[in-house]
């Protein structure tokens, strides 16, 4: 794959993308954007405070995103069996540091423990080792998360997933873009020190989409108390992506 071919489409981004050498590449599967809205009020107890909310008509939202990985190596090497390819949750939310809108993570669970500890040595990311399957059976997602460490009542999610209608590009000013056209993720180092890490991909091809959630306590993990109400959805069947050091933020 020619992966410096992602960087003619741009457009789409809402700000430029960066300069320099990009340093790793992924790829990223059968992937669902699970949202919920949060009151301001109640999201900023759990983000540091350095970090000023992002927020989209009033609220702020939070994400629950499981989904399969492959083409995950650094810049220059081969894809390696057994340490390339493995399976990703996340719990996010949004952020905007000097103008520059971004995601926070709250978690990331990831089915390679070689893969959780590069991240947390090098993106100082919350990454944690779980056990993890993400299986497509005629279309829909089996997709079952328990992280090791943790009561299985605080870190689990069991549950299935698909599309539901044709691919579509969202629109600027739409909801959808706010919450998937992100190219930047924000960590707070050693107590105030913000670093940025910086990515590019083209835009999403997104699908409408149904989840049943069986158990869902990944959230809970962080405190993040999800609402008993019906996520927004999104489902993307791929996203090839390049990702750039991560940098502090003056």
């Amino acid at each position: 794959m020619n992966w410096n071919a992602l960087l003619k489409e741009t457009a789409h981004r809402p700000y430029p993308p960066p300069t320099g050498a990009w340093i790793m590449t992924q790829s990223w599967h059968e992937l669902l954007f699970a949202h919920w809205p949060f009151a301001p009020a109640t999201l900023r107890p759990l983000i540091p405070s350095v970090l000023p909310l992002d927020i989209f008509e009033g609220q702020c939202w939070v994400g629950v995103v499981p989904f399969r990985m492959s083409n995950v190596h650094p810049r220059g090497f081969p894809s390696v069996p057994g340490l390339s390819q493995f399976v990703e949750m996340n719990v996010r939310t949004y952020v905007t540091v000097n103008g520059v809108p971004g995601v926070y993570f709250f978690s990331l669970d990831a089915s390679n423990r070689s893969a959780v500890f590069l991240a947390r040595q090098v993106f100082h990311l919350p990454y944690f080792h779980a056990a993890m399957q993400c299986n497509n059976i005629k279309g829909t997602i089996r997709y079952r998360c328990h992280r090791f460490g943790y009561p299985p009542a605080s870190a689990d999610f069991i549950g299935s997933y698909r599309p539901t209608g044709p691919l579509y590009h969202s629109q600027r000013d739409s909801l959808a873009y706010w919450l998937t056209e992100r190219y930047c993720l924000y960590t707070v180092v050693r107590g105030n020190h913000v670093y940025r890490a910086q990515i590019h991909h083209p835009q999403w091809s997104l699908q409408p989409a149904e989840l049943e959630i069986t158990h869902n306590t990944v959230a809970l993990a962080d405190d993040v108390h999800l609402p008993n109400t019906a996520p927004l959805l999104h489902y993307a069947r791929r996203q090839d992506v390049l990702i750039w050091p991560l940098r502090r933020v003056a």
